[in-house]
């Protein structure tokens, strides 16, 4: 069966600013307002004058549900990662034990600052600064490689004293510029040239900076972001075929040639976390049996808000990737569906509004933005449960981290800003 985007490209001209960088980018001029000549009104020869869409949006309201569900979601997320972190925050902070929350609530209050700002940035701004934005992305990334490091690991670049992970900044540049290509040749996804060609050139491009510093996990989120947007992009079915059988011949190649070096280390003991056979495989699965254990501690309600005993030095790193362990632990399976619900209630939501935005570029931002916040929840549940290799997959809004946390709500304000043009009635 042929596969055709359910995003309509006929929208975009709705767009001015689409409409308008496209005339410049043709040399021409400016296309009149419809229903009217390009050069004189009626009984006279006065040009029609009209401005250029603003950068910033007035007098649109926004989708209240998503927010809420946002901001509802960051609360508790705060909430969760203080109780995960108080202990091992007091024994690794000289006995400060609010040291990774007061971080957090900086975090917080400046992420939400920014994501209501972005919330007003007309988004069509992306779609002219889209092969910029995918230079920043790929400048960024070879300047983390020239950060010095002590482990071999090189992901951050250091604001003062805070380091800023280069790679949450790369997935947003990534859809905005693969919303653009699809929306561009939107009439011409079928053609191997406009569709896959280029969605290939982000991503190994992408991926080798990756790999050098390296960070696999983030490579596996792009390629998957990638599939996603040309998917939406309506690239045929056959392509997608290529795309995994080339994917797994270089999965070969590279493991056979130790390039995957640090990656296979990270897949030592995976799903052999509470079968451990050896003293050694009993030291390589411990972050990942004790993430179990916490998790199956919890049973069916919990051991109750901040009573978990996992977090007591028991499971490393409780306030970043495995947060959501303690949130088993601690609220049961009936807090954790309650919490994984409202994740999804927040993708739908991000993707019912993007659907009525009106023009393809917002559509396909939207939708992007929306499949990599539950892309990423998806990931971070495999990895604590051991249904994946045990990698760097933060949650959001829970995990603890600055530029994650940072970037996460930039982007749930451009889905907002999404949500100003969308054809719904706004509450």
């Amino acid at each position: 069966m042929k596969h055709t985007s359910f995003l309509s490209a006929k929208s975009d001209l709705e767009s001015p600013l689409l409409r308008y960088s496209g005339a410049q980018a043709a040399g021409g001029r400016r296309p009149a307002p419809a229903g009217r000549s390009s050069g004189t009104k009626s009984g006279g020869n006065r040009r029609q004058s009209r401005k250029a869409p603003g950068l910033f949006y007035s007098g649109l309201g926004i989708d209240m549900p998503f927010l809420i569900m946002v901001l509802v979601l960051l609360v508790i997320g705060i909430l969760m990662m203080f109780s995960a972190s108080y202990p091992v925050a007091y024994a690794e902070e000289d006995g400060d034990s609010y040291y990774y929350l007061k971080r957090q609530l900086l975090f917080a209050v400046t992420g939400v600052a920014l994501m209501i700002f972005t919330s007003f940035i007309n988004y069509h701004t992306y779609y002219r600064f889209a092969k910029i934005l995918l230079a920043i992305s790929f400048i960024g990334l070879i300047l983390v490689l020239l950060m010095p490091s002590s482990t071999g690991i090189r992901r951050w670049i250091y604001l003062g004293s805070t380091p800023f992970q280069v790679s949450e900044l790369s997935k947003f540049c990534v859809i905005v510029f693969m919303a653009y290509i699809a929306t561009k040749n939107a009439d011409k996804m079928k053609y191997i040239k406009y569709s896959f060609l280029p969605g290939a050139a982000v991503f190994v491009g992408t991926a080798a900076l990756l790999l050098a510093e390296p960070h696999y996990s983030c490579i596996v989120i792009m390629f998957f972001l990638v599939l996603i947007m040309l998917y939406l992009g309506g690239m045929p079915g056959k392509y997608f075929l290529v795309i995994f059988g080339g994917a797994a011949v270089a999965f070969l190649i590279a493991w056979s040639t130790g390039i995957l070096g640090y990656a296979m280390t990270r897949m030592d003991g995976w799903g052999q976390a509470l079968i451990y056979t050896t003293d050694e495989m009993w030291q390589t699965t411990w972050q990942t049996r004790n993430s179990l254990y916490a998790i199956g501690s919890g049973g069916l309600t919990g051991l109750g808000l901040g009573n978990s005993r996992q977090k007591y030095l028991y499971l490393p790193e409780p306030q970043n990737d495995f947060v959501f362990a303690i949130v088993c632990e601690e609220l049961g399976f009936i807090g954790a569906v309650a919490i994984l619900a409202l994740f999804a209630l927040l993708v739908w939501r991000g993707i019912y509004v993007s659907q009525r935005a009106g023009t393809t570029f917002g559509k396909l931002l939207g939708c992007g933005i929306s499949a990599q916040l539950g892309l990423q929840v998806i990931l971070n549940i495999l990895v604590i449960t051991d249904w994946l290799p045990n990698t760097g997959i933060s949650l959001p809004f829970f995990s603890y981290g600055g530029t994650s946390l940072w970037m996460m709500l930039i982007q749930m304000g451009v889905v907002l800003a999404v949500s100003r043009t969308s054809k719904m009635e706004k509450i």
